[in-house]
């Protein structure tokens, strides 16, 4: 069985969790989801055949408290659109700390953006200035909470079937 993700959705069409395809099609199988769209795999079991789920509904609303962003590696990646701040690249990414931890800069949503290695060895314990490097924009903490995961929320805005079920943040676009 090809491995894919799949969108769930709360009864009220709202974003929960991407999930695998083995756990939609359980959920499937349970008759706790109805599906929106297929992805066109065929799956065949040894009674029947039926497509693939892409994107899924629960029959029953699940009341969830907002979730609270956290600061993470893959969360600033996300943000950052998976391109090196300084330099533009997309490839051999970390982070870094603007302003230098020794120097007092803190592992905040306003200090911590993108970099690659090379950038980043290049960069050092200095600041963007003490280097002569320029960032691309400055970095911010993100003015949304998505339900699911900031980088489950990129990854997702590629899946055109997904688009009209989550919502539109500005400063974030599909990976570049």
């Amino acid at each position: 069985m090809a491995q894919t993700d799949v969108l769930l959705l709360n009864s009220n069409y709202e974003p929960l969790h991407v999930c695998s395809l083995v756990r939609a099609v359980g959920l499937m199988l349970k008759g706790k989801v109805e599906v929106l769209h297929q992805n066109g795999h065929v799956i065949t079991t040894s009674m029947s055949e039926f497509r693939a789920p892409s994107v899924i509904r629960l029959r029953y609303h699940i009341k969830r408290p907002m979730p609270e962003l956290r600061l993470s590696r893959h969360a600033i990646l996300a943000r950052d659109n998976y391109v090196c701040q300084y330099c533009g690249s997309g490839k051999d990414l970390t982070i870094d700390h603007v302003i230098p931890r020794w120097r007092g800069g803190r592992h905040t949503w306003d200090n911590v953006v993108a970099c690659c290695r090379k950038c980043n060895l290049k960069k050092g314990e200095k600041t963007p200035a003490q280097a002569r490097m320029v960032l691309a924009r400055q970095p911010k903490r993100p003015s949304y909470v998505p339900f699911i995961s900031l980088p489950h929320y990129v990854k997702a805005k590629e899946k055109h079937e997904w688009l009209q079920y989550l919502p539109n943040f500005e400063g974030v676009s599909s990976r570049a």
